[in-house]
């Protein structure tokens, strides 16, 4: 019987602490004062990151080889894909199609996923610093 009273004594009293707690809740205004130049930066930064030539980001290699063969390439994977930029880019003595501008490795593995029906010699890569 002790033992039951404890339990709702305790219970009771931590319901009490939890119930006034909530009422000693405050009430205020923030004000945040920031150089004019942030949003300007802010919007720098974004046009940056859509860079297309920055190393950091994954692409998707899905041809390699001679120029027809890349133009080729490069049609059927517009027509099939569209929702990412591809170009040709000539590394001798081969033509090569890139796919795509991923900025994490996740994103790049469910586009490779979709692209390997149609090209199945396809891989994700990091173009290297120049």
């Amino acid at each position: 019987m002790n033992a039951l009273k404890l339990k709702i004594n305790l219970f009771f009293v931590i319901s009490f602490m939890l119930c006034g707690a909530s009422g000693f809740a405050q009430e205020g205004h923030i004000t945040i004062n920031q150089d004019k130049n942030i949003p300007n930066l802010l919007a720098l930064k974004k046009e940056l990151n859509k860079d297309e030539d920055t190393p950091d980001r994954y692409k998707i290699q899905i041809y390699n080889g001679s120029r027809a063969g890349a133009t080729s390439a490069q049609k059927e994977f517009h027509s099939s894909y569209n929702d990412w930029h591809s170009k040709i880019v000539f590394d001798t003595p081969n033509f090569k199609i890139w796919a795509g501008n991923f900025r994490t490795r996740l994103e790049a593995d469910r586009a490779l996923k979709r692209i390997k029906k149609n090209f199945p010699n396809a891989f994700i890569f990091k173009p290297k610093k120049e």
